[in-house]
This record gives C-alpha cells, structure tokens and sequence, in this order.
C-alpha cells in the first residue's frame, strides 16, 4: 500500500494525488507540514514533500514518484505507448514546472503567504514565465487534453501548476498570464473540472487549505 505524505495544499502533493486517484491506486494520506521535515529526513533526504512510503522504503521527489507509479502500476498507463510520445510528454512536464512554475513560485510568498518579494524579483520572474509558457504553449494540444486526444501525467501535472499560476500572476500582475499565452486554458480547465478525480481532489484542497488557515503559521512556501 502505498502512503502519500505531505498536505493537500501543494500543488506537487496533488499531482500525485491526482495521479493516484486516475489510475485506481489504493493509498493513504499522513499529513505531514513542510516545516516539520527534521522529523522525516530519513524518508526526504532535502526534507521536501510530498514524498511516499511503499513496501519497498521510501520515495522523494514529485516526478521520480510520478515515473514510479506509472511504472510500478502499468494498467491505466499515463505515459503515450511510443517512446517518442512519452519524451515529448516528459519535454511538456518539464517545461510546466520548471520553466514555468518554479518560476512562478519565486512570487508565492507574496501572492499566497502575506510577505513581499522585490520589484526586481517581479520583474524577472514576468520574464521567464512569459518564456516558460511560450513554451508550454508551442508544446501544447488542448485538443481536449493537453496533448491530444488522451489523458496523460502531463493533464495531472497542468492542471495543479495551473491553478497556482493563474492565482499568482492575478495578485503580483493584475493578469491572467495563462490566458495571455495560452488562450485556451480556460475551456481546458473547465474541461478538466469534470473529472471525477480532479473534483475529489479539489475537494481534499479546499478542506486542506482551511485547516492549514486555522493553524495561523507563518509559512513561505
């Protein structure tokens, strides 16, 4: 059985969340908080969540776990068959995280943790989002799925970047930089919304975020 541990607040915690629920995985949740990773190095080397625990010992890093339970678990496959397919949909993953929201994530502490960040942070960070969903975009399909006509891990690892995405360029820019550079995220994201999975996850988030709000905790991401 397999143990997701971390919390339904982070985006990477969800997608394989997300991950899990799409391929009928059976799992547990331990709550575990970013700020308690002293107590879990043992598990996380860096003391990152999410990690997970399996029969085997433990797994950190999102997307290592990610290729471990497309592989571990091959019904339902979340990869294309091909193995050109598959790089292209691991190119894609790519340039969504890391050159899209770990960019964005340098804003977080602002848009979503009641800090600040530097004018000169706001400013480089529009200008390798706008490179990094550029990206995305001349890789991108919508057509209904982000690459073509089916689900794949790259649907799981767009919709929870793009939810923060579109939340913190509105608060630090005032714009949706997903609309601007992807002008059809927002029917995909409707599209999404309909997922049994991604409707149980989201309802996981919400209580998620509540709990954490009533913690009080300074935390910046």
């Amino acid at each position: 059985m397999i143990t997701l541990c971390g919390f339904g607040v982070s985006n990477y915690y969800n997608k394989l969340k997300l991950i899990l629920l799409e391929k009928e995985i059976p799992f547990h949740e331990r709550l575990v908080y970013p700020w308690q990773r002293e107590s879990f190095r043992e598990s996380s080397p860096l003391g990152k969540i999410p990690f997970i625990e399996t029969e085997y010992g433990s797994l950190s890093e999102s997307q290592v776990i990610l290729d471990y339970l497309v592989e571990r678990y091959p019904e339902q496959p979340l990869y294309p068959a091909t193995v050109f397919a598959r790089a292209k949909c691991r190119e894609l993953i790519q340039n969504l995280e890391l050159n899209s929201e770990w960019v964005a994530r340098r804003l977080y502490k602002e848009s979503f943790f009641g800090g600040s960040v530097s004018e000169e942070t706001k400013r480089e960070a529009k200008e390798r989002l706008t490179s990094g969903l550029k990206a995305v975009a001349q890789l991108a399909q919508f057509s209904p799925y982000i690459l073509g006509s089916t689900f794949t891990a790259a649907d799981c690892v767009a919709y929870v970047h793009f939810l923060m995405i579109d939340q913190t360029t509105m608060k630090i820019y005032g714009e949706n930089m997903l609309e601007r550079y992807l002008p059809n995220v927002v029917a995909y994201m409707k599209f999404m919304d309909s997922r049994p999975p991604i409707q149980t996850m989201m309802e996981d988030r919400d209580a998620a975020l509540a709990a954490f709000l009533k913690l009080n905790v300074k935390y910046d991401g």
